[in-house]
């Protein structure tokens, strides 16, 4: 096996990848490639279909335990369509965009010198008008059940103080965005590059895997787009109010 050690001497090293070089911070040749707009559109697509499905299952698993405690898909249920739409997004749009759908990882992404500014804010912006009309959808679909079963929206759990949501959210994006950089390692690429499926999945899993945790405490935020997205849409003061928690 190929390890990244030095072979042969100071001047000899061995790699079986390579570090890409950083991002600029400021580049405005992106703004006139077709390749740039195609990802803003991607991540626009791949934002709106998250929320539609995702918000989707929200209320209709609170409809159906509504009239039947046991009716509906769950909380397990409602992890695998987060989880589970995380994985196909990412897998569909990672070769165009790079797969974000999350102002978060695209924050975090920024910081790590690995997207420019301007591409970074475009991002931001397209997923959280992406997760506007994403909502949009579901109410015009939904309109009997959407405010009636809270929109899909973020709120604090009863029973959980503010620090405690905030502290959810903070830890569960933390895992999220570490698994993002984990997972997209240039290393890593280069040693699993026979298993092309295997980035998209721990990112959708580790998704899974904290809304699990924290659907009871705060709904799981863990996306500024998703909850900002879903607050618009939805409107009332409760929401709102629980926005804090749910930016990071």
């Amino acid at each position: 096996m190929v390890k990244d050690v030095e072979v042969g001497g100071p001047e000899f090293t061995t790699k079986d990848y390579q570090d890409p070089p950083p991002a600029p911070l400021i580049d405005p040749e992106e703004l006139t490639k077709w390749s740039f707009y195609r990802a803003i559109i991607a991540e626009f697509v791949a934002t709106l279909l998250f929320l539609y499905i995702t918000v989707l299952t929200v209320i209709g698993y609170k409809s159906q335990s509504a009239t039947d405690e046991c009716g509906g898909v769950g909380i397990l249920g409602i992890a695998w369509a987060f989880g589970g739409m995380i994985f196909v997004l990412v897998y569909c749009t990672a070769g165009i965009s790079g797969g974000h759908i999350n102002p978060a990882v695209t924050f975090g992404l920024f910081l790590a010198r690995k997207v420019s500014l301007i591409r970074a804010i475009m991002y931001m912006v397209a997923q959280c008008v992406g997760a506007i009309c994403g909502c949009g959808l579901v109410k015009a679909f939904q309109r009997a059940y959407y405010v009636r079963y809270g929109g899909g929206a973020n709120e604090l759990g009863d029973g959980y103080s503010t620090g405690t949501g905030l502290a959810a959210e903070i830890i569960g994006t933390f895992v999220l965005v570490y698994t993002v950089f984990s997972a997209t390692d240039p290393k890593r690429s280069a040693r699993d590059s026979h298993v092309p499926v295997l980035a998209p999945l721990p990112i959708g899993f580790a998704v899974f895997m904290v809304h699990l945790a924290t659907i009871p405490i705060t709904g799981t935020g863990i996306n500024p787009a998703r909850s900002f997205g879903a607050a618009v849409i939805y409107g009332k003061d409760k929401a709102w109010d629980d926005q804090v928690l749910n930016i990071i």
